[in-house]
């Protein structure tokens, strides 16, 4: 159990270094233009999809939440 939680939190370090690195070559093409409209357009693409993989893990909890929560009541049963 312990390796599981190193192995999952040495893997969100290492991704969100990789995203982190493309944000910035975002914002310095962005800052490159005179256009505030694409850098609007752009933080509206950013939040977009972000959103999906929350919502995925969230649907996933609350399948294992349900799961689990199932098979407790049919033990004690």
């Amino acid at each position: 159990m312990q390796l599981k939680k190193i192995i999952v939190s040495l893997l969100i370090i290492f991704v969100g270094f990789a995203a982190n690195a493309q944000c910035s070559m975002c914002r310095a093409v962005l800052e490159s233009q005179d256009s505030g409209s694409a850098a609007a357009g752009i933080n509206d693409g950013i939040m977009y999809l972000m959103v999906f993989p929350y919502l995925l893990i969230g649907i996933v909890g609350v399948v294992i939440y349900r799961m689990n929560r199932k098979g407790v009541a049919e033990k004690e049963n």
